[in-house]
Protein backbone atom coordinates (compact mmCIF):
# COMPACT_ATOMS: atom_id res chain seq x y z
CA UNK A 1 0.00 0.00 0.00
CA UNK A 2 3.29 2.22 0.28
CA UNK A 3 3.48 2.35 3.85
CA UNK A 4 6.09 1.12 5.34
CA UNK A 5 6.24 -1.48 8.15
CA UNK A 6 6.16 0.00 11.23
CA UNK A 7 4.67 3.63 10.34
CA UNK A 8 2.41 5.01 9.67
CA UNK A 9 0.51 8.94 9.03
CA UNK A 10 -2.81 9.01 10.70
CA UNK A 11 -4.00 11.63 8.07
CA UNK A 12 -3.36 9.54 5.32
CA UNK A 13 -5.09 5.72 6.37
CA UNK A 14 -7.33 4.01 8.26
CA UNK A 15 -6.75 2.14 10.62
CA UNK A 16 -9.45 -0.32 12.66
CA UNK A 17 -9.09 -2.08 15.84
CA UNK A 18 -9.65 -5.06 13.97
CA UNK A 19 -7.51 -4.41 11.38
CA UNK A 20 -5.33 -7.48 12.10
CA UNK A 21 -8.55 -10.02 11.78
CA UNK A 22 -10.26 -9.15 8.74
CA UNK A 23 -7.29 -6.67 6.84
CA UNK A 24 -3.25 -7.20 5.89
CA UNK A 25 -2.82 -3.63 4.97
CA UNK A 26 -3.84 -0.34 6.32
CA UNK A 27 -6.12 1.28 3.75
CA UNK A 28 -5.81 4.95 2.38
CA UNK A 29 -7.74 7.88 2.88
CA UNK A 30 -7.29 10.07 0.11
CA UNK A 31 -6.79 7.42 -2.99
CA UNK A 32 -8.58 4.15 -4.08
CA UNK A 33 -6.56 1.14 -2.67
CA UNK A 34 -5.15 -0.85 -4.80
CA UNK A 35 -7.11 -4.07 -3.49
CA UNK A 36 -10.06 -5.80 -2.81
CA UNK A 37 -11.68 -6.53 0.33
CA UNK A 38 -13.77 -8.60 2.20
CA UNK A 39 -17.42 -6.99 2.09
CA UNK A 40 -17.97 -7.13 5.57
CA UNK A 41 -14.19 -5.41 6.71
CA UNK A 42 -15.63 -2.41 3.99
CA UNK A 43 -18.97 -2.34 5.61
CA UNK A 44 -17.52 -2.05 9.24
CA UNK A 45 -14.95 0.47 7.98
CA UNK A 46 -17.45 3.11 7.16
CA UNK A 47 -19.79 1.50 9.93
CA UNK A 48 -17.19 2.79 12.55
CA UNK A 49 -16.31 6.16 11.03
CA UNK A 50 -20.14 6.62 10.95
CA UNK A 51 -19.90 5.97 14.72
CA UNK A 52 -18.49 9.53 15.35
CA UNK A 53 -21.77 11.46 13.49
CA UNK A 54 -24.76 12.90 16.22
CA UNK A 55 -27.54 11.04 17.21
CA UNK A 56 -30.26 11.83 14.63
CA UNK A 57 -33.38 11.78 17.04
CA UNK A 58 -31.19 13.96 19.31
CA UNK A 59 -31.12 16.85 16.51
CA UNK A 60 -33.46 19.54 17.56
CA UNK A 61 -31.74 21.91 14.84
CA UNK A 62 -32.80 19.81 11.49
CA UNK A 63 -36.20 20.16 9.97
CA UNK A 64 -35.35 16.68 7.83
CA UNK A 65 -37.55 13.47 9.10
CA UNK A 66 -35.18 11.14 11.65
CA UNK A 67 -37.28 8.25 11.49
CA UNK A 68 -39.60 5.96 9.38
CA UNK A 69 -41.88 2.75 10.16
CA UNK A 70 -40.08 -0.22 8.84
CA UNK A 71 -42.12 -0.98 6.21
CA UNK A 72 -41.03 2.08 4.87
CA UNK A 73 -37.52 1.57 5.17
CA UNK A 74 -38.19 -2.11 3.61
CA UNK A 75 -40.51 0.22 0.26
CA UNK A 76 -37.27 2.15 0.00
CA UNK A 77 -34.46 -0.02 -0.34
CA UNK A 78 -36.52 -2.41 -2.87
CA UNK A 79 -36.91 0.68 -5.15
CA UNK A 80 -33.75 2.13 -4.70
CA UNK A 81 -32.29 0.94 -8.00
CA UNK A 82 -35.15 2.39 -10.27
CA UNK A 83 -34.51 5.60 -11.86
CA UNK A 84 -37.43 7.94 -11.53
CA UNK A 85 -36.72 9.95 -15.05
CA UNK A 86 -37.46 6.97 -17.07
CA UNK A 87 -41.30 6.82 -16.77
CA UNK A 88 -40.94 4.26 -20.35
CA UNK A 89 -39.33 1.52 -18.11
CA UNK A 90 -40.85 2.00 -14.76
CA UNK A 91 -44.30 3.71 -15.70
CA UNK A 92 -46.02 2.29 -12.10
CA UNK A 93 -43.67 5.06 -10.52
CA UNK A 94 -44.46 7.77 -12.92
CA UNK A 95 -47.86 6.88 -12.05
CA UNK A 96 -47.14 7.01 -8.52
CA UNK A 97 -45.54 10.51 -8.66
CA UNK A 98 -48.24 11.86 -10.90
CA UNK A 99 -50.84 10.30 -7.68
CA UNK A 100 -48.60 12.33 -5.33
CA UNK A 101 -49.04 15.79 -7.24
CA UNK A 102 -52.71 15.36 -7.38
CA UNK A 103 -52.99 14.18 -3.43
CA UNK A 104 -51.36 17.64 -2.93
CA UNK A 105 -52.81 19.77 -5.64
CA UNK A 106 -56.26 18.62 -3.54
CA UNK A 107 -54.76 19.06 -0.23
CA UNK A 108 -53.92 22.63 -1.28
CA UNK A 109 -57.35 23.32 -2.72
CA UNK A 110 -56.30 24.08 -6.63
CA UNK A 111 -59.62 25.00 -8.15
CA UNK A 112 -59.17 22.59 -11.21
CA UNK A 113 -56.63 19.81 -9.60
CA UNK A 114 -57.01 18.15 -13.05
CA UNK A 115 -55.65 20.95 -14.51
CA UNK A 116 -52.87 21.42 -12.12
CA UNK A 117 -48.82 20.38 -12.69
CA UNK A 118 -46.22 19.15 -10.84
CA UNK A 119 -43.32 17.00 -10.29
CA UNK A 120 -41.41 15.50 -7.34
CA UNK A 121 -37.99 17.11 -6.90
CA UNK A 122 -34.50 16.14 -4.44
CA UNK A 123 -36.30 18.94 -2.07
CA UNK A 124 -37.71 22.13 -1.80
CA UNK A 125 -34.59 23.92 -2.95
CA UNK A 126 -35.22 22.51 -6.33
CA UNK A 127 -38.96 23.63 -6.28
CA UNK A 128 -38.23 26.53 -5.54
CA UNK A 129 -35.66 26.92 -8.48
CA UNK A 130 -38.86 25.97 -10.78
CA UNK A 131 -41.17 27.92 -9.17
CA UNK A 132 -38.53 30.84 -9.68
CA UNK A 133 -37.76 30.08 -13.24
CA UNK A 134 -41.62 29.95 -14.08
CA UNK A 135 -42.21 32.89 -12.59
CA UNK A 136 -39.74 34.62 -14.45
CA UNK A 137 -40.46 33.02 -17.82
CA UNK A 138 -43.75 34.30 -17.46
CA UNK A 139 -42.95 38.17 -16.19
CA UNK A 140 -40.64 37.90 -19.46
CA UNK A 141 -43.57 37.04 -21.92
CA UNK A 142 -45.98 39.49 -20.44
CA UNK A 143 -43.36 42.13 -20.66
CA UNK A 144 -42.62 41.06 -24.89
CA UNK A 145 -46.26 41.36 -24.85
CA UNK A 146 -46.44 44.78 -24.13
CA UNK A 147 -43.23 45.67 -25.64
CA UNK A 148 -41.25 46.69 -22.36
CA UNK A 149 -37.96 46.16 -21.65
CA UNK A 150 -37.20 42.53 -19.74
CA UNK A 151 -33.78 42.97 -18.65
CA UNK A 152 -34.07 44.28 -14.80
CA UNK A 153 -36.40 41.39 -12.70
CA UNK A 154 -36.45 41.45 -9.39
CA UNK A 155 -38.19 39.26 -7.02
CA UNK A 156 -39.72 40.08 -3.47
CA UNK A 157 -39.35 38.34 -0.22
CA UNK A 158 -37.99 38.97 3.51
CA UNK A 159 -35.09 38.83 4.44
CA UNK A 160 -36.00 35.73 6.13
CA UNK A 161 -35.71 33.44 3.17
CA UNK A 162 -34.01 30.01 2.80
CA UNK A 163 -30.42 30.23 1.24
CA UNK A 164 -32.27 28.53 -1.67
CA UNK A 165 -33.81 31.72 -2.61
CA UNK A 166 -30.42 33.82 -2.75
CA UNK A 167 -28.92 31.48 -4.83
CA UNK A 168 -32.06 31.12 -7.56
CA UNK A 169 -31.37 35.07 -7.51
CA UNK A 170 -27.52 34.85 -8.21
CA UNK A 171 -28.23 31.94 -10.38
CA UNK A 172 -30.45 33.47 -12.75
CA UNK A 173 -29.63 37.24 -12.66
CA UNK A 174 -32.60 38.54 -10.92
CA UNK A 175 -32.18 41.30 -8.13
CA UNK A 176 -33.18 40.51 -4.54
CA UNK A 177 -35.67 42.84 -3.13
CA UNK A 178 -34.94 41.78 0.46
CA UNK A 179 -37.67 43.42 3.57
CA UNK A 180 -35.93 43.36 6.63
CA UNK A 181 -36.41 42.06 9.67
CA UNK A 182 -37.93 44.47 12.92
CA UNK A 183 -37.96 43.81 16.41
CA UNK A 184 -41.18 41.84 16.69
CA UNK A 185 -41.60 41.31 13.43
CA UNK A 186 -39.63 38.62 11.97
CA UNK A 187 -41.91 37.86 8.82
CA UNK A 188 -42.44 39.68 5.49
CA UNK A 189 -45.51 41.50 5.71
CA UNK A 190 -48.12 43.92 3.10
CA UNK A 191 -46.57 46.55 4.67
CA UNK A 192 -43.06 45.92 4.19
CA UNK A 193 -43.14 43.93 0.60
CA UNK A 194 -45.71 46.28 -1.61
CA UNK A 195 -43.23 49.01 -1.49
CA UNK A 196 -40.60 47.06 -2.83
CA UNK A 197 -42.65 46.04 -6.27
CA UNK A 198 -42.75 47.47 -9.30
CA UNK A 199 -43.73 45.92 -13.22
CA UNK A 200 -40.60 44.21 -12.78
CA UNK A 201 -41.46 42.51 -9.95
CA UNK A 202 -41.33 38.82 -11.49
CA UNK A 203 -43.04 37.54 -7.80
CA UNK A 204 -43.43 37.66 -4.01
CA UNK A 205 -42.13 34.45 -1.88
CA UNK A 206 -44.02 34.05 1.22
CA UNK A 207 -43.24 31.72 3.70
CA UNK A 208 -45.10 29.17 5.74
CA UNK A 209 -42.71 28.33 8.21
CA UNK A 210 -39.88 30.50 8.62
CA UNK A 211 -36.83 28.63 9.53
CA UNK A 212 -35.75 31.59 11.79
CA UNK A 213 -38.80 31.39 14.11
CA UNK A 214 -40.95 28.76 12.80
CA UNK A 215 -44.01 31.31 12.24
CA UNK A 216 -46.23 31.40 9.08
CA UNK A 217 -46.44 35.02 6.83
CA UNK A 218 -49.59 36.14 5.90
CA UNK A 219 -50.11 34.92 2.97
CA UNK A 220 -53.92 35.65 3.25
CA UNK A 221 -52.82 39.38 3.62
CA UNK A 222 -50.11 39.65 1.19
CA UNK A 223 -52.97 38.48 -1.60
CA UNK A 224 -55.00 41.35 -0.91
CA UNK A 225 -52.71 43.55 -1.05
CA UNK A 226 -51.06 42.30 -3.90
CA UNK A 227 -54.31 41.96 -5.88
CA UNK A 228 -55.01 45.49 -5.21
CA UNK A 229 -51.84 46.54 -6.43
CA UNK A 230 -52.20 44.54 -9.66
CA UNK A 231 -55.75 45.67 -10.29
CA UNK A 232 -55.00 49.46 -9.99
CA UNK A 233 -51.36 48.93 -11.92
CA UNK A 234 -52.41 46.32 -14.43
CA UNK A 235 -49.48 44.53 -13.62
CA UNK A 236 -49.84 40.41 -12.83
CA UNK A 237 -47.51 39.83 -9.51
CA UNK A 238 -47.74 36.69 -8.57
CA UNK A 239 -47.34 35.21 -5.26
CA UNK A 240 -45.29 31.67 -4.68
CA UNK A 241 -45.65 29.96 -1.37
CA UNK A 242 -42.11 28.28 0.44
CA UNK A 243 -43.93 25.81 1.77
CA UNK A 244 -41.39 23.76 2.93
CA UNK A 245 -42.44 22.72 5.83
CA UNK A 246 -45.60 24.49 6.73
CA UNK A 247 -47.29 23.19 3.64
CA UNK A 248 -47.26 19.88 5.30
CA UNK A 249 -48.55 20.90 8.12
CA UNK A 250 -51.31 24.01 7.97
CA UNK A 251 -54.14 21.49 5.86
CA UNK A 252 -54.18 19.40 8.94
CA UNK A 253 -53.65 21.71 12.44
CA UNK A 254 -55.07 25.13 11.07
CA UNK A 255 -57.32 23.87 8.00
CA UNK A 256 -59.69 26.93 8.01
CA UNK A 257 -56.53 29.05 7.23
CA UNK A 258 -56.27 30.65 3.85
CA UNK A 259 -52.68 30.88 2.19
CA UNK A 260 -52.77 28.38 -0.33
CA UNK A 261 -54.78 27.89 -4.13
CA UNK A 262 -57.75 29.31 -2.28
CA UNK A 263 -55.96 32.51 -3.20
CA UNK A 264 -56.33 33.69 -6.50
CA UNK A 265 -52.85 34.76 -6.91
CA UNK A 266 -51.10 32.32 -4.99
CA UNK A 267 -49.88 30.61 -8.38
CA UNK A 268 -47.37 27.86 -7.25
CA UNK A 269 -46.23 25.99 -3.88
CA UNK A 270 -43.78 24.20 -2.77
CA UNK A 271 -43.12 22.15 -0.12
CA UNK A 272 -40.74 19.37 1.36
CA UNK A 273 -41.65 15.24 1.45
CA UNK A 274 -38.42 15.12 3.87
CA UNK A 275 -39.79 17.19 6.28
CA UNK A 276 -43.14 17.33 7.77
CA UNK A 277 -43.90 15.13 4.54
CA UNK A 278 -42.23 12.11 7.24
CA UNK A 279 -40.25 11.11 4.42
CA UNK A 280 -36.31 10.34 4.48
CA UNK A 281 -34.32 12.71 2.71
CA UNK A 282 -34.76 14.02 -0.13
CA UNK A 283 -37.89 14.79 -1.85
CA UNK A 284 -39.80 17.96 -2.35
CA UNK A 285 -42.65 18.93 -4.40
CA UNK A 286 -43.60 21.89 -6.59
CA UNK A 287 -47.40 22.34 -7.57
CA UNK A 288 -48.74 24.98 -10.07
CA UNK A 289 -52.16 26.19 -9.82
CA UNK A 290 -52.65 25.45 -13.40
CA UNK A 291 -50.38 24.17 -16.31
CA UNK A 292 -50.71 27.70 -17.87
CA UNK A 293 -48.63 28.84 -14.41
CA UNK A 294 -45.63 26.66 -15.82
CA UNK A 295 -44.29 27.80 -19.14
CA UNK A 296 -43.63 25.40 -22.26
CA UNK A 297 -40.29 26.64 -22.88
CA UNK A 298 -39.14 25.15 -19.67
CA UNK A 299 -40.42 21.91 -20.15
CA UNK A 300 -38.03 19.68 -21.97
CA UNK A 301 -39.43 15.91 -24.01
CA UNK A 302 -36.87 12.92 -24.47
CA UNK A 303 -37.29 9.88 -26.01
CA UNK A 304 -33.64 8.32 -25.55
CA UNK A 305 -34.62 6.29 -22.46
CA UNK A 306 -37.60 4.09 -24.62
CA UNK A 307 -40.31 6.63 -25.04
CA UNK A 308 -40.68 10.59 -25.72
CA UNK A 309 -41.29 12.16 -21.42
CA UNK A 310 -41.64 15.38 -20.89
CA UNK A 311 -39.57 16.63 -17.71
CA UNK A 312 -39.10 19.98 -16.15
CA UNK A 313 -36.84 19.46 -13.16
CA UNK A 314 -33.39 20.39 -12.62
CA UNK A 315 -31.91 17.12 -11.27
CA UNK A 316 -32.16 13.97 -13.84
CA UNK A 317 -31.62 10.52 -12.66
CA UNK A 318 -32.73 9.65 -8.69
CA UNK A 319 -34.22 6.93 -7.20
CA UNK A 320 -37.76 6.61 -6.95
CA UNK A 321 -37.17 5.34 -3.62
CA UNK A 322 -38.42 8.46 -1.69
CA UNK A 323 -41.67 9.10 -4.18
CA UNK A 324 -42.61 5.78 -3.17
CA UNK A 325 -41.96 6.72 1.14
CA UNK A 326 -44.35 9.62 0.04
CA UNK A 327 -47.24 7.58 -1.20
CA UNK A 328 -46.47 5.16 1.13
CA UNK A 329 -47.68 7.86 3.92
CA UNK A 330 -50.60 9.17 2.00
CA UNK A 331 -52.05 5.70 1.90
CA UNK A 332 -50.86 4.71 5.54
CA UNK A 333 -51.82 8.18 7.51
CA UNK A 334 -54.54 9.69 5.43
CA UNK A 335 -55.54 13.22 6.45
CA UNK A 336 -56.10 11.85 10.23
CA UNK A 337 -52.80 10.29 10.62
CA UNK A 338 -51.07 13.52 9.59
CA UNK A 339 -53.33 15.41 11.65
CA UNK A 340 -52.38 13.07 14.96
CA UNK A 341 -48.56 13.17 13.96
CA UNK A 342 -48.47 17.05 13.82
CA UNK A 343 -50.63 17.50 16.35
CA UNK A 344 -48.27 14.84 19.13
CA UNK A 345 -45.76 17.26 17.65
CA UNK A 346 -47.09 20.56 18.08
CA UNK A 347 -47.97 19.42 21.86
CA UNK A 348 -44.48 18.84 22.91
CA UNK A 349 -43.31 21.87 20.75
CA UNK A 350 -45.46 24.28 22.68
CA UNK A 351 -44.88 22.40 25.94
CA UNK A 352 -41.18 22.92 25.72
CA UNK A 353 -41.48 27.03 25.05
CA UNK A 354 -43.79 27.21 28.00
CA UNK A 355 -41.08 25.82 30.30
CA UNK A 356 -37.92 27.27 28.51
CA UNK A 357 -40.01 30.63 29.15
CA UNK A 358 -40.61 29.83 32.56
CA UNK A 359 -36.63 29.24 33.46
CA UNK A 360 -36.37 33.09 33.93
CA UNK A 361 -33.40 34.30 31.44
CA UNK A 362 -35.65 33.11 28.00
CA UNK A 363 -37.65 35.43 25.90
CA UNK A 364 -39.94 33.24 23.39
CA UNK A 365 -40.52 34.68 19.76
CA UNK A 366 -42.26 32.50 19.30
CA UNK A 367 -44.59 29.37 20.82
CA UNK A 368 -44.44 26.63 18.14
CA UNK A 369 -48.30 27.45 17.48
CA UNK A 370 -47.53 27.03 13.68
CA UNK A 371 -45.35 24.97 12.66
CA UNK A 372 -44.12 23.01 15.46
CA UNK A 373 -40.99 25.10 15.55
CA UNK A 374 -40.15 27.63 18.06
CA UNK A 375 -37.63 30.00 18.81
CA UNK A 376 -36.12 32.10 21.79
CA UNK A 377 -33.67 34.59 22.76
CA UNK A 378 -32.22 35.83 26.46
CA UNK A 379 -33.86 38.85 28.04
CA UNK A 380 -30.69 40.69 28.75
CA UNK A 381 -26.63 40.65 28.28
CA UNK A 382 -26.41 37.75 31.42
CA UNK A 383 -23.13 35.81 32.45
CA UNK A 384 -23.26 33.32 29.71
CA UNK A 385 -24.31 33.31 25.73
CA UNK A 386 -26.61 31.35 23.45
CA UNK A 387 -23.63 29.86 21.80
CA UNK A 388 -22.47 28.12 25.33
CA UNK A 389 -26.01 27.13 26.21
CA UNK A 390 -25.37 25.19 22.89
CA UNK A 391 -22.44 23.32 23.15
CA UNK A 392 -23.30 22.64 26.65
CA UNK A 393 -26.11 20.92 25.66
CA UNK A 394 -24.21 18.85 22.76
CA UNK A 395 -21.66 17.37 25.25
CA UNK A 396 -24.74 15.26 26.12
CA UNK A 397 -25.44 14.88 22.16
CA UNK A 398 -28.50 17.33 22.04
CA UNK A 399 -27.92 19.36 19.08
CA UNK A 400 -29.82 22.45 19.67
CA UNK A 401 -28.71 25.64 17.29
CA UNK A 402 -28.13 29.21 18.17
CA UNK A 403 -27.78 31.84 15.74
CA UNK A 404 -27.69 35.14 14.77
CA UNK A 405 -30.69 36.83 12.98
CA UNK A 406 -30.52 38.53 9.58
CA UNK A 407 -29.49 42.50 8.46
CA UNK A 408 -31.67 44.76 10.46
CA UNK A 409 -31.14 42.40 13.69
CA UNK A 410 -27.78 40.80 13.52
CA UNK A 411 -26.76 41.52 17.13
CA UNK A 412 -29.81 39.46 17.99
CA UNK A 413 -28.88 35.65 18.76
CA UNK A 414 -31.62 33.24 18.93
CA UNK A 415 -32.15 29.24 19.78
CA UNK A 416 -34.75 27.37 18.22
CA UNK A 417 -35.96 23.84 18.44
CA UNK A 418 -37.43 21.69 15.95
CA UNK A 419 -39.84 18.84 17.17
CA UNK A 420 -40.20 15.99 14.79
CA UNK A 421 -42.08 13.05 15.02
CA UNK A 422 -40.16 10.80 17.41
CA UNK A 423 -39.77 13.93 20.26
CA UNK A 424 -41.79 12.26 23.20
CA UNK A 425 -43.22 14.18 26.19
CA UNK A 426 -40.21 11.94 28.02
CA UNK A 427 -37.37 13.52 25.51
CA UNK A 428 -39.06 16.57 26.46
CA UNK A 429 -38.01 16.46 29.97
CA UNK A 430 -34.82 15.05 29.73
CA UNK A 431 -33.50 18.14 27.26
CA UNK A 432 -35.76 20.49 29.88
CA UNK A 433 -33.88 18.83 32.73
CA UNK A 434 -30.31 19.00 30.77
CA UNK A 435 -31.14 22.83 30.26
CA UNK A 436 -31.57 23.68 33.80
CA UNK A 437 -28.47 21.32 34.85
CA UNK A 438 -26.62 23.82 32.32
CA UNK A 439 -27.91 27.00 33.60
CA UNK A 440 -27.15 25.66 37.28
CA UNK A 441 -23.29 25.21 35.69
CA UNK A 442 -23.26 28.96 34.47
CA UNK A 443 -24.60 30.15 37.84
CA UNK A 444 -21.94 28.12 39.49
CA UNK A 445 -19.14 29.19 36.69
CA UNK A 446 -20.53 33.16 37.22
CA UNK A 447 -20.69 32.98 41.21
CA UNK A 448 -16.73 31.35 40.88
CA UNK A 449 -16.03 34.60 38.72
CA UNK A 450 -17.12 36.99 41.41
CA UNK A 451 -15.93 34.76 43.89
CA UNK A 452 -12.30 35.65 42.48
CA UNK A 453 -12.83 39.28 41.75
CA UNK A 454 -13.77 40.16 45.26
CA UNK A 455 -10.51 38.12 46.40
CA UNK A 456 -8.41 40.14 44.20
CA UNK A 457 -7.48 36.90 42.07
CA UNK A 458 -6.99 37.57 38.60
CA UNK A 459 -6.87 35.14 36.15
Amino acid sequence: MGIKKGSFDKNEILSPIYGSRNLKNSVPKHKLPDNEMPQRAAYDLVKDQLMLDGNARLNLATFVTTWMEPEARQLMSETFDKNMIDKDEYPQTAAIEERCVNILANLWHAPNPDNTIGCSTTGSSEACMLAGMAMKWKWRERMKDKGKQFDKPNLVMGVNVQICWEKFCRYWDIEMRLAPMEKGSYALTPEKAIPLCDENTIGIVGILGSTFTGEYEPIKDLNKAIKKLNKETGWEIPIHVDGASGGFVAPFLQPKLKWDFRLEWVKSINTSGHKYGLVYPGVGWIVWRDKEELPEDLIFYVNYLGGEMPTFALNFSRPGSQIIAQYYNFLRLGKEGYRRIHQACQDVAVYLSSEIAKMGPFELLTEGKDIPVFAWTLKEKTYFTLYELSNKLRENGWQVPAYSLPDNLSDMVVMRIVVKEGMSHELADILLDEMKRALEYFDKRNCNIQDDKHSGFHH
